[in-house]
């Protein structure tokens, strides 16, 4: 018999806990923030209720040119100082707010600023992560490597909204905010002492910026893996947005539920995207990298349309919110944990920032128009149809699973040969 090593599991990588403790503490701090922008809106300067909806879309609005600055980024043969650079860039701004608050000059369009250069360095972040991922993780640990990032991740959602609540309370929201700010220069801490080899770079400096983009975007388009699941979650996140609009509003004014009470029954749901992103690598091992995908994203979806059946007391109708959030929660990291295994696996070297920027420009651009046409159809049809409607809809995404190879593949080692790079076939 041979005597071979078994492989390291990442828990014992140094590089890679350094990597995910560094994440996971600006996951937290993320969630402070997320409650303190909008606190800080409307309690301190008044803002009114569609300008807290433009701050929310001015979070949004930079990865609508997140293809262009993926491409740049593939062109960037550092990858870990640009993460860096996203933490330090989003600390920076973040620490803006305490220091107006202390001299006393917050103002809405402070907000704004903060909150769209917040967003440009989450683009940033994101689309440099891609390929510093594949040098941090060895294939064979995709799934593993995405479950552990996405529990803490989900963790964040139980925990830190409490915690972001506690800290507001105590010390104001734009102080509160300091600790995010704190997290950032944490993570960018911890990502700098990662030692890893990084991919080399592809140049093809006769290109333009935008043919570089557009060639991401045809890559995207050939790709059967890729573009059927941009379709996939590009639908999904349409009608989760629809519902997403009116959940809160329906769980108040419908449901008759406090503040509270609704703060208790997510933070409870919230409990289903850890479990699902623990379950998600055992899942894939069980049925397979395809189906585990497919019950992702009818779990992740089909939960909304039962949420108008919520009755009787206020704590029956505050479980039924909160199972649908837990199922919903569940469903969304079966979808997430193996398919961005298996996106990981099959985009070159050389397209990896661009691919991501691609996704991140049509599959997020798309949410505000969904959360936009959830209010009209709230208003038109009735909340109640409208989240039945975006419930069966963000199921139906599977459809464009069930043709494709990505429901025939059962593990990463499985997958199709990948498609030549467009760049370096040439």
């Amino acid at each position: 018999m041979t005597d071979t090593a078994a492989p390291q599991r990442l828990s014992r990588d140094r590089r890679f806990v350094r990597f995910w403790v560094g994440d996971g503490v600006s996951q937290f701090g993320d969630r402070i923030t997320e409650l303190a922008i909008p606190l800080i809106a409307v309690t301190s300067l008044h803002a009114s209720a569609p300008v807290v909806g433009f701050l929310t879309a001015a979070v949004w609005a930079p990865n609508l040119v997140s293809l262009l600055i993926g491409s740049w980024v593939d062109h960037q043969q550092h990858k870990k100082r640009l993460i860096v650079a996203a933490d330090l860039l989003r600390c920076l701004v973040l620490l803006s707010l305490p220091v107006a608050h202390w001299f006393g000059v917050v103002t809405i369009a402070q907000l704004f600023v903060v909150a769209l250069v917040a967003g440009l360095g989450q683009v940033l972040f994101q689309t440099a992560y891609a390929p510093f991922f594949v040098s941090l993780v060895r294939r064979d640990q995709y799934v593993e490597a995405n479950s552990m990032l996405s529990t803490t991740r989900s963790l964040s959602f139980v925990g830190g909204p409490a915690l972001g609540g506690g800290l507001i309370q105590w010390l104001t929201a734009p102080v509160a905010v300091l600790v995010d700010a704190l997290s950032f220069a944490f993570s960018a801490f911890m990502v700098r002492g990662v030692r890893v080899e990084e991919q080399p770079v592809v140049r093809d400096d006769a290109s333009s910026l935008g043919r570089r983009a557009w060639a991401g975007l045809q890559f995207v388009g050939r790709h059967p893996y890729l573009r059927a699941s941009l379709a996939c979650v590009t639908t999904i996140n349409f009608f989760n947005f629809v519902a997403s609009a009116l959940v809160i509003l329906f769980a108040s004014r419908h449901l008759g539920l406090s503040a509270g009470v609704i703060g208790l029954a997510l933070g409870i749901g919230a409990t289903g995207g850890a479990l699902g992103a623990i379950t998600a690598s055992r899942a894939v091992k069980v049925i397979g990298v395809g189906r585990t995908v497919m019950t992702g994203v009818v779990l992740f979806s089909v939960p909304y349309a039962f949420l108008p059946l919520a009755g009787g007391s206020t704590w029956s109708r505050a479980a039924v919110l909160g199972a649908v959030e837990f199922v919903s929660g569940f469903g969304v990291m079966w979808l997430d944990v193996p398919l961005n295994a298996l996106q990981t696996a099959v985009i070159p070297d050389a397209l990896r920032s661009r691919v991501v920027g691609a996704f991140s420009t049509i599959n997020y651009g798309i949410r505000p128009l969904g959360a936009v046409l959830g209010g009209l159809l709230g208003a038109w049809l009735g909340v109640e149809p409208t989240l039945v409607l975006a419930g069966v809809g963000g199921a139906l995404a599977v459809l464009w699973l069930i043709g494709s190879p990505i429901a025939r593949t059962r593990t990463i080692d499985d997958l199709d040969e990948v498609q030549p790079d467009p760049l370096t076939s040439r």
